[in-house]
């Protein structure tokens, strides 16, 4: 049981740092924000969720073998705030917040909040890294060109992306439509299908992830990814997801073989008494950045 925690238990894994002099650095940007959602709102508060939930995640990582706490300067920034002119606002919002941080040096962490975060967090990394790719962990592609009259929407995260150029890797994708569907098949991206993620062992198409993306990689975690026995607590659940040692197998495999420069988790929707789910969301942090920056 961990007895290094200290109030008011807001800051990513609730202890100061103890890295030494330059020790990669971390940036944990909460971002609870919701307004687009479509199904169940609640995801904005998501961060703060994990975040609570992180203090209690030991800081040893028994696969590594290294220590979060001891080895990276991780600094927990403030909230950003809604701002309420609207979607599209509210990017441009997130991603001077997140350039910022970036322009520092520091690894960028973004704690959704719904998915429609991730574009302005992906233009921050991107000014740093301008040759990155997204891998995307995801039920839903995410590809729609508008939706609910707004180009901003959480269910055009990924259109975005798209229509920057930047090259995309999805994994766990099991909702879509025909016109997605049909972007996917015109711009060759690199998708694994759901079924395909979990019937056939990761070895045997996570080469094809590998050769989508470029050598520096930004990732982000939209947890309905996840199947819902181990993660309900999201907008919109759709059943048949990845498991926990898959998830993290692929992470590693693409830790080894790129250089994770940047990443998110977004759509964690708390649910009042079932604290399981927000610990996995804390613990995904951890292994992200264990993996990025500790591996090597």
């Amino acid at each position: 049981m961990r007895d290094d925690l200290y109030p008011p238990y807001v800051s990513f894994l609730g202890v100061p740092s103890t890295a030494p002099p330059g020790a990669p650095r971390v940036s944990v940007l909460p971002v609870p924000y919701d307004m687009t959602t479509s199904y169940q709102p609640g995801s904005r508060r998501g961060p703060l969720a994990l975040l609570q939930a992180s203090c209690y995640v030991e800081t040893w990582d028994e696969e590594v073998g290294r220590d979060l706490a001891e080895e990276l300067e991780i600094v927990t920034l403030g909230p950003v705030v809604s701002d309420t002119a609207g979607p599209q606002a509210m990017q441009e919002r997130i991603a001077r917040v997140a350039g910022e941080a970036v322009a520092s040096g520091a690894m960028l962490v973004g704690l959704g909040g719904e998915h429609s975060v991730t574009p302005p967090l992906v233009r921050a990394v991107r000014q740093r890294h301008p040759g990155l790719g997204v891998l995307q962990l995801d039920a839903h592609a995410d590809l729609r060109s508008s939706y609910e009259g707004s180009e901003a929407n959480h269910a055009c995260a990924m259109h975005q992306l798209v229509t920057d150029g930047t090259p995309l890797a999805q994994v766990g994708i099991r909702s879509l439509t025909r016109p997605e569907q049909e972007l996917i098949r015109e711009r060759g991206i690199c998708t694994i299908f759901a079924h395909e993620a979990v019937r056939e062992p990761v070895e045997g198409w996570v080469c094809r992830v590998l050769d989508a993306l470029p050598e520096e990689v930004y990732v982000t975690v939209d947890l309905d990814v996840l199947d819902p026995s181990i993660m309900p607590s999201t907008g919109t659940p759709e059943p048949g997801g990845l498991d926990w040692y898959r998830t993290v197998e692929l992470l590693r495999a693409v830790a080894e073989a790129k250089r994770i420069v940047g990443c998110d988790v977004v759509e964690l929707m708390p649910i009042p008494g079932l604290a399981a789910p927000d610990f996995l969301a804390a613990k995904l942090v951890c292994k992200l950045l264990a993996y990025a920056l500790l591996l090597r």
